[in-house]
């Protein structure tokens, strides 16, 4: 953090509550010599702070003194103070001291009327994000080369090996918990998602010979992935409502999950043929007679034999 930053949060969360150095220190994850540093370039620059006595001792701002506060309203409120509580549950995410300073700011701006109004929210609402520690040294600098546009060499693991790739990435997310990397990958060909705390090494490379210069474009010469040829399926499963639960989380389908008895739901939707094999693995193999997909012609393979066999619904709750 740059020390006007520093400076600005000091006096953030002094508008807030009175604070020892050591607390400030603690929550800016500086010594407390640094504090201190700050606090008299701040008294230096006409900040009026008042040192407080008895054995709690500590800092707080001179009574009337406020910073200008931002034009908020309750709502527009709410909605940042959710968003950065839900990106802070993130394992080894990059922003969460950037969360703990700019909720000070937030709070310290609002009117007290405003904060009451919204509290409630805030202890009832939230975004829920699952608990995964783990490790993810490369987000940072995965995030930089995709706005950076670089092409980078990267060392992958996954359950059974470590592979070698040449990757361009594209953008970086959240989701369930864990960070992803979206890439153009020289290897396969195409654009691959990679989880980022799977990554055990990246560093910028040279672009491959013939890379396109678009975004998104993988290196000139590199046969796509083979086409199946199949017809698009209509994929129709009976879920319980565990089930239910995990389907709504996929990014493709999941709005197409329904509610059609008091302890049933159903996913009725139509895939492309290049995903039949996946949809058997997932709901066939994964989930053991959970589903019933349908698709046209010779598509149905072995599928439809486990599928004809009657297995139950998986108890999956």
């Amino acid at each position: 953090m740059k020390r006007m930053d520093r400076m600005m949060a000091i006096v953030m969360a002094l508008q807030q509550r009175p604070e020892t150095a050591q607390s400030l220190a603690d929550k800016l994850e500086v010594s407390k010599r640094t504090v201190l540093r700050d606090m008299q370039a701040l008294a230096e620059i006409g900040i009026p702070l008042v040192a407080l006595p008895g054995p709690g001792g500590g800092y707080r701002l001179m009574d009337g003194f406020r910073l200008p506060p931002l034009q908020l309203d309750a709502g527009e409120a709410l909605t940042v103070l959710l968003a950065l509580d839900g990106i802070g549950k993130y394992a080894d995410s990059p922003f969460r001291e950037a969360k703990r300073t700019v909720g000070d700011k937030i709070r310290s701006a609002l009117p007290e009327q405003m904060l009451g109004q919204i509290a409630p929210l805030l202890r009832h609402v939230e975004m829920e994000v699952p608990e995964r520690g783990i490790k993810a040294p490369f987000l940072s600098a995965l995030m930089a080369y995709a706005a950076g546009g670089k092409w980078i060499r990267a060392e992958y693991r996954s359950l059974n090996y470590r592979r070698q790739l040449t990757l361009k990435p594209l953008r970086v997310y959240a989701a369930h918990g864990f960070w992803y990397c979206e890439a153009e990958s020289l290897e396969h060909g195409e654009k691959r998602t990679f989880r980022v705390d799977r990554f055990v090494e990246a560093a910028e490379t040279s672009p491959p010979p013939g890379a396109g210069a678009g975004r998104g474009e993988a290196a000139k010469g590199t046969p796509p992935r083979a086409a199946t040829g199949r017809e698009d399926f209509r994929l129709r499963v009976k879920l319980t409502y565990r089930g239910s639960l995990l389907a709504e989380q996929d990014p493709h389908f999941g709005q197409e999950v329904q509610q059609v008895e008091k302890a049933e739901w159903q996913l009725d939707c139509t895939l492309p043929g290049s995903e039949w094999d996946w949809a058997v693995f997932l709901f066939l193999w994964s989930w053991p007679g959970c589903g019933s997909p349908r698709a046209p012609g010779d598509a149905r393979g072995a599928a439809s034999a486990r599928v004809g066999a009657g297995r139950a619904v998986p108890d999956l709750s």
